[in-house]
């Protein structure tokens, strides 16, 4: 088991079995499930939840009514199980609109289900379709939230420091042309973070995370303060990255190949 990602073998056998519970529920298949939470970004707790995000494709009927279904599968929270889903089409137009929450389920370190094919070529259309301004603007707009709501008072809760760090890291990786920002926060750690002093803070801040409970306060780190407070003041000045034209026809291609081969139909 990754201690960085960990799920249980008895975890990971319920999550499967619920996967095909709501397959059989609901006539659907799960092309991709995936962990989208903590446990995908490599700072979960002891006690953090499984966050199962999965995205499933319907038969070729249910693509062919006048009123649209309903395009999300969301189980009741059970325990610290919660697992919720996106039909494709559904899935494939949050990329069209830049949705960077789905591009990190697609980046995730802990994989539950796969079709292979499926999850190549989405991947592939992820990046062709990449549009870095609106993931910026996502990525700062959060770090910036989470910085003014959590990180401002003498005592603060110190998960909160990894929902800023994460999302300012992610906005720095886009600025800098790197292209989709991984969802691994060491990766982004590793690849921005220069000073040792800072990376040798961040490391203790993390080491502490994964051993900690969620609910966990403590005094303000001033290194990683002053890093945010820098980092998030000097943005303010930086334009985002310029919209660029895009084909989206890749999308449109993949979501007719999914749902006429569930279907059991081959495309002339």
């Amino acid at each position: 088991m990754d201690t960085n990602h960990p799920v249980s073998d008895a975890m990971r056998s319920e999550i499967m079995d619920r996967l095909r519970d709501i397959e059989r529920a609901n006539d659907v298949t799960v092309l991709y499930a995936c962990e989208s939470g903590s446990r995908g970004w490599g700072f979960a707790s002891p006690d953090s939840d499984y966050d199962v995000r999965f995205i499933y494709v319907h038969r070729l009927p249910w693509y062919l009514q006048v009123s649209p279904g309903h395009d999300v599968i969301e189980l009741p929270i059970s325990g610290d199980l919660d697992i919720n889903g996106w039909e494709l089409r559904k899935a494939l137009g949050l990329m069209k609109k830049g949705n960077a929450t789905l591009m990190e389920w697609l980046d995730s370190p802990v994989v539950y289900r796969s079709d292979d094919t499926f999850l190549a070529r989405i991947r592939t259309a992820a990046q062709q379709t990449h549009q870095a301004d609106r993931s910026f603007h996502h990525y700062i707009h959060m770090a910036r939230g989470n910085y003014r709501e959590y990180l401002r008072g003498e005592i603060v809760r110190l998960k909160k420091y990894l929902y800023v760090l994460r999302p300012l890291l992610a906005t720095l990786w886009i600025e800098q042309g790197r292209g989709v920002a991984p969802i691994r926060f060491t990766d982004l750690v590793d690849a921005l973070v220069m000073d040792p002093a800072l990376q040798q803070s961040i490391a203790e801040l993390l080491d502490h995370k994964r051993q900690a409970s969620e609910s966990q306060y403590g005094r303000p780190w001033p290194l990683i303060n002053q890093f945010i407070d820098r980092e998030l003041t000097r943005l303010e000045s930086v334009s985002p990255p310029v919209h660029q034209k895009i084909d989206f026809s890749v999308l449109d291609e993949l979501l007719m190949d999914m749902v006429l081969g569930n279907s059991g139909i081959l495309r002339k």
